[in-house]
């Protein structure tokens, strides 16, 4: 039997991310990642979303949408519908506000507008830039959905 010491088998590791293997001359030698196929393009807008359900007195909330925004309570907002979207933007001569709650509360015209009934899930989509909040409701998310998956299995036929 020899005392001489065995070699750990454990290669050390370069803070540079390299890999360094003992008494290897290799070690130098680094190869670059191989790059990764993008699958999809890359987002360059600051929209916050949120979902929300609205309760029975037409109001929705989210808080990440709210703060994104910077909307405090008893904001004055104007409200209106457009191509079956709700459209909700700070107005001085609004007449709907923000609730102490950090709701916005959706008038029963708006709500008949776009058939929106209690427990219906809508997609909040919050441009701070522009300092605007639009309602996607299901009709809206279902004829988005649905072109946009048209489109991707209309690709992968032949």
């Amino acid at each position: 039997m020899t005392d001489r010491p065995i070699d750990s088998v454990i290669p050390a590791v370069v803070p540079s991310g390299g890999l360094k293997i003992r008494g290897d001359s290799r070690a130098a030698m680094k190869r670059p990642p191989l790059p990764l196929a993008r699958l999809a393009p890359t987002r360059d807008s600051s929209t916050v979303y949120g979902l929300a359900t609205l309760d029975v007195h037409g109001r929705v909330a989210d808080r990440a949408v709210m703060i994104a925004l910077g909307w405090a309570p008893g904001l004055r907002l104007g409200i209106r519908e457009s191509g079956g979207l709700i459209i909700v933007d700070p107005d001085p001569r609004g007449v709907f506000r923000v609730t102490k709650e950090g709701h916005v509360r959706l008038p029963a015209v708006v709500r008949q507008w776009c058939g929106l009934t209690a427990g219906d899930r809508v997609l909040l989509a919050a441009d701070p830039k522009a300092g605007r909040l639009v309602l996607h409701p299901p009709a809206s998310l279902d004829a988005v959905v649905a072109r946009v998956q048209d489109e991707a299995f209309a690709g992968g036929e032949s």
